[in-house]
């Protein structure tokens, strides 16, 4: 029997898990357009529709900081395109996501949800836990290294 490339399973490295990200980026950014949203909108509005207890803006800015390793001063000019999107309101010293907001994070994972089931389906629980654990460990590792380079 011949082997190909496409029987072989590629070897897990930066790449694979890049290509693996921005594949389901687009995919979800292509769903957020339809929404007018960005991707980094989406994760902003998220950390403020699943927080515990009301969020400060600099308490977004350090949630979405910490996620997307994006610069804080352009994480602020997201929080203020939410703002003026009426997606997120002033509550005093707190931000809060309006029911505009809060409906356009469960649209979206609407919409998102049949995708993902068909992006992960089938991929045995085995292969699932081991592939969470591997991501664990690379994302402990890359966040201690980007911590050693910005201090």
């Amino acid at each position: 029997m011949t082997t190909t490339a496409s029987t072989i399973a590629p070897v897990a490295d930066a790449r694979a898990l890049g290509l693996a990200h921005y594949a389901a980026r687009g995919v979800l950014e292509h769903v957020l357009a339809r929404y007018g949203t960005t991707f980094q909108q989406q994760i902003a509005l998220r950390a403020a529709v699943t927080a515990d207890a009301p969020q400060t803006p600099d308490d977004l800015v350090a949630q979405v900081r910490d996620f997307l390793k994006a610069d804080p001063v352009g994480i602020r000019v997201t929080l203020d395109e939410l703002l003026a999107k009426q997606l997120l309101v002033t509550d005093g010293a707190h931000l809060r996501p309006t029911d505009a907001g809060r409906e356009l994070i469960a649209a979206v994972g609407a919409e998102t949800a049949p995708i993902s089931a068909r992006i992960w389906g089938g991929i045995p629980a085995e292969d699932l836990a081991a592939a969470g654990r591997v991501l664990a460990l690379v994302t402990e590792r890359a966040d201690a290294e980007l911590a050693a380079l910005t201090t």
